[in-house]
């Protein structure tokens, strides 16, 4: 199946346009100056911009005996992994331009050397061009099957390389850097795995070296190791830590893996230590070396970090690293545990008071190997009760995207929203500061032509217009005034519904979802069922706004889900702007902060009907996060998504995309 880059729409192979939104298949548009590109070009012919999709292959070949059972079995089944894909002969070099595969979709971007057989692994890592880079490859559609509960069969499962296994196992865990995988097959004795290509990410090494990258960040990175060493644990790949070339960050300067490396006995830490402890070293028993993957090569990994960069280790870090080595630190608890003391420390003295957490969300400080299991299933529940490192903030972006559609069935629109931001950017030799306020407005009307239509966009302008006076300071509003300027805006409307004599269904109102921005501080009201949600790549999707309706207020009434929904009058608002007075209107009103990248959705219900942002969040939310995604087309896919799938109703986006930095100005 082809998969539509603007849609997602499931076409057949054979399908040259999407016939869901007539998007090309056999085409993309060059990011830089909007060229045409075929689909199997690496570069754009008009500007030369790198245009291809590029994995990193890692190509492993090992002396492996089979037996002749193995070989009829291999003849006879016809598994998913097994048929479509045969390796080439690896026995001699491949030249660039030629195919690691049969079926001629992943072309050589360098010569892959001779792998030579024999009893010892041989591996090599180089690049290659997915020349068919819309259709899902063998492995995502094993393991898209697996997500639906299809059982996998034995012939599937032999075909899925060792070398994959470790990725796979962990893929869940990609929001701490954990590599992605792609595809990966095995033929006989050699195996393939395709990875994200993160060699052009930046190396932690260089951020060592910079001299804005303070302590506090240093800090962070160390308990971002943490984690990543007890999710590594259980797979036997702690040395991916230790390759110090492997550690990469992302664009939110989050710590990556550019790939997984397994244990083996004869991997050491020697080539960590200094020319003379690595020649005494050379003595060391058996004993000390099963120590090789102890948390103390944590610290020795740090000390390297130190001397590639000629960095100063400063005292706590110092004292730790001393006590890590020494035994004095046994666990990772304790040593997470230590990290928060020097953090705190750093905090302490500095003159920063706007300070919120990065990096460690709540409830995610790593267990040991052995707690794993259990952390998986109780992260949620354990929340706000558990430590967490911090790290001062400030706003690096702010962008933002709206677009309202009438939907499929309607003959007119009686959704409206609103948009008004202030930004400010400062850039001197040695800092850049940005502030920013923003106000996003989104209203569903009721009442037909002339009804609907009019009490949103009431609303909207209404909002707008008392903040234009009343936020004046370089910090939000307060409750009270919240939720005065939505009393306001239901008056308006109420009025001229008293006004005109209109009653019952024929009272004009709007549904309301509002997101204050300053600078890192938000603030959000809400009144009806258009929504609020909020993406971050470690938190997921997460739906801010509770629907005013009545199955929600059976529910907080402690009647059973299944219960509340069964009434027929279950999705009735409960309020609304407009068709009654100020005493009945209870805006529900929340502040939160920005602590790491943030992607906010006001949705109107035509968008967030049958459960829509839920199903499709990863494919069309989560790669907005993203600096390069462009938020206008963003939008203009959720819109044509939802009138895929509900359409009956209008269908109003407006996306809010906030990213944040460590503020460096303590230090």
């Amino acid at each position: 199946m082809l998969i539509c880059p603007q849609c997602k729409f499931e076409n057949p192979n054979s399908n040259k346009f999407c016939q869901n939104c007539g998007a090309s298949l056999t085409h993309k548009v060059c990011p830089e100056c909007g060229t045409d590109v075929a689909l199997n070009a690496q570069h754009c012919d008009h500007c030369q911009a790198e245009c291809g999709t590029v994995w990193l292959a890692i190509v492993m070949r090992e002396g492996i005996v089979r037996t002749e059972e193995e070989d009829r079995a291999d003849e006879t089944d016809e598994g998913i992994m097994s048929s479509p894909i045969t390796s080439p002969s690896f026995s001699s070099p491949l030249p660039v331009n030629s195919y690691l595969d049969s079926q001629k979709r992943y072309q050589l971007l360098e010569e892959l050397p001779a792998l030579e057989a024999g009893a010892d692994k041989t591996e090599v890592c180089i690049k290659v061009l997915d020349c068919q880079p819309y259709q899902r490859s063998l492995l995502e559609v094993m393991l898209a099957n697996q997500q639906q509960g299809l059982v996998t069969t034995p012939a599937e499962a032999s075909q899925v390389p060792s070398l994959a296994k470790p990725y796979i196992v962990l893929q869940s865990w990609c929001n701490l850097g954990i590599p992605l995988i792609h595809d990966a097959w095995q033929d006989e004795d050699m195996q393939v795995v395709l990875l994200e290509d993160r060699t052009k990410w930046q190396s932690l090494v260089e951020v060592w070296h910079e001299e804005n990258t303070n302590s506090l960040q240093i800090i962070n990175f160390f308990y971002q190791m943490t984690q990543l060493w007890a999710v590594l644990e259980r797979v036997n790949c702690r040395h991916s830590l230790v390759e110090l070339s492997n550690l990469r960050l992302d664009e939110d300067q989050s710590l990556a893996l550019q790939r997984l490396y397994e244990e083996r006995p004869s991997h050491s830490t020697h080539r960590l230590l200094e020319p003379t402890e690595a020649a005494t070293s050379d003595t060391e028993t058996e004993d000390e070396e099963e120590e090789v993957f102890s948390i103390k090569v944590l610290g020795r990994v740090w000390q390297a970090l130190f001397r590639e960069s000629q960095r100063t280790q400063f005292g706590s870090i110092l004292y730790l690293i001393g006590d890590l080595e020494i035994g004095k630190i046994q666990t990772l608890v304790q040593l997470q545990s230590r990290l928060e003391d020097v953090a705190s420390e750093i905090e302490n003295e500095s003159t920063t008071t706007d300070v919120v957490t990065i990096a460690i969300p709540k409830g995610t400080t790593a267990p040991t190997v052995l707690q794993l299991d259990a952390y998986e299933e109780d992260m949620d529940s354990k929340g706000d009760d558990m430590p967490t490192v911090v790290l001062p903030m400030q706003l690096s972006s702010v962008d933002h995207a709206g677009l309202t559609d009438v939907g499929r069935q309607r003959d007119h629109n009686e959704d409206y929203f609103g948009i008004e931001t202030q930004i400010q950017a400062l850039e001197l030799p040695h800092s850049q500061t940005l502030q920013a306020r923003g106000l996003y407005i989104l209203c569903d009307g009721m009442g037909g032509h002339a009804g609907g239509e009019v009490a949103s966009a009431l609303a909207v302008d209404t909002l707008r217009q008392y903040f234009q006076t009343h936020w004046t300071s370089n910090q939000l509003p307060t409750e009270d005034e919240i939720i005065t300027a939505v009393k306001q805006a239901n008056h308006v409307i109420y009025n001229d519904n008293q006004k005109e004599a209109r009653s019952g269904v024929g009272r004009m109102g709007t549904t309301l979802v509002m997101v204050l921005l300053q600078d890192t501080q938000v603030a959000i009201a809400h009144v009806g069922d258009s929504r609020l949600y909020r993406l971050t790549r470690k938190g997921g999707l997460e739906q801010i706004t509770v629907d005013h309706e009545v199955g929600q207020r059976e529910i907080a009434r402690g009647v059973e889900p299944s219960i509340a929904y069964a009434r027929p009058d279950a999705y009735q608002l409960t309020q609304a702007l407009g068709p009654r007075d100020d005493h009945f209107i209870v805006p529900d009103v929340r502040f939160l902060e920005i602590n790491e990248d943030s992607l906010f959705l006001l949705a109107s219900d035509g968008l967030s009907d049958n459960n829509l942002i839920n199903l499709h969040w990863q494919t069309h939310l989560k790669p907005l996060l993203s600096s390069n995604a462009n938020l206008e087309t963003g939008v203009k896919s959720l819109i044509d998504l939802a009138n895929h799938y509900n359409g009956h109703d209008n269908i109003t986006a407006v996306v809010i995309r906030a990213k944040v930095r460590p503020s460096t100005e303590q230090q």
